[in-house]
């Protein structure tokens, strides 16, 4: 395997696509949740990109964009192709681009996987990178990444109804503010009366909903993980 570039702490990046952001934060992803199949072969990597759970926005992109998205990274010596595999392998490298610390990469990768989300939030689903103490301790590392030049983290203002207010990353450029969804604003009740629910009803709904997507993320990961004791790809586990 080729050794890892070395990179300048202090070095800018341009602005990177969508579609390169996520093939950054799967790949990071999946070498804490999945380590015996990292580096990444390019189907395991275009697998992880188009996942339906823990993604936002969901992608349906092909090999050949991941493979261009790949060569681009390479330029920026994000990303870089492992020599120890007659399959091609790629593994990232971020934190050395960026000068980041463990706990930093791993809230800006669930920002560049999932988008927007409170400290709590990205406490809880980043715990299979790194495990925050509490909220408090990951909003120290969002505030450093805010702090630096140029900044790789904003925090959103507050939305209406919204108890507290959403980080997200800058990598992609500037954020266009949508405000989200809160738990008693006027859209919950909106949807909640078209459907003849009550509000808290509607609200025990969706914590379901977000239950349920994180066991389906667990089993995701655990099929992977199978998978690779196997010695055989997602898809032709699929056609079994």
């Amino acid at each position: 395997m080729n050794s890892t570039p070395e990179v300048s702490r202090s070095r800018a990046i341009r602005i990177l696509s969508p579609l390169e952001a996520r093939v950054i934060g799967v790949l990071v992803e999946k070498q804490h949740t999945v380590p015996d199949t990292y580096p990444l072969s390019l189907n395991a990597l275009t697998s992880g990109c188009n996942q339906k759970t823990a993604r936002a926005p969901v992608m349906n992109v092909t090999e050949a964009e991941v493979l261009n998205a790949i060569e681009d990274l390479k330029h920026l010596s994000l990303v870089f192709e492992g020599s120890s595999s007659r399959v091609p392998r790629f593994e990232h490298n971020l934190n050395r681009v960026l000068g980041i610390p463990s706990q930093a990469e791993a809230l800006l990768t669930v920002l560049m996987l999932r988008g927007p989300q409170t400290a709590a939030e990205l406490r809880l689903n980043s715990a299979r990178l790194h495990g925050f103490a509490d909220a408090s301790s990951a909003e120290v590392f969002l505030e450093e990444l805010a702090e630096r030049e140029p900044p790789l983290v904003v925090k959103l203002p507050r939305a209406p109804g919204e108890r507290e207010s959403r980080w997200a990353h800058l990598l992609c450029g500037e954020v266009s503010v949508v405000p989200a969804m809160g738990a008693g604003d006027a859209g919950s009740e909106s949807v909640a009366l078209e459907a003849g629910l009550t509000l808290a009803d509607f609200d025990a709904l969706r914590s379901e909903q977000k239950r349920l997507a994180g066991e389906v993320e667990r089993l995701n990961t655990l099929v992977e993980h199978l998978a690779a004791e196997l010695g055989i790809s997602i898809d032709e586990l699929g056609k079994r």
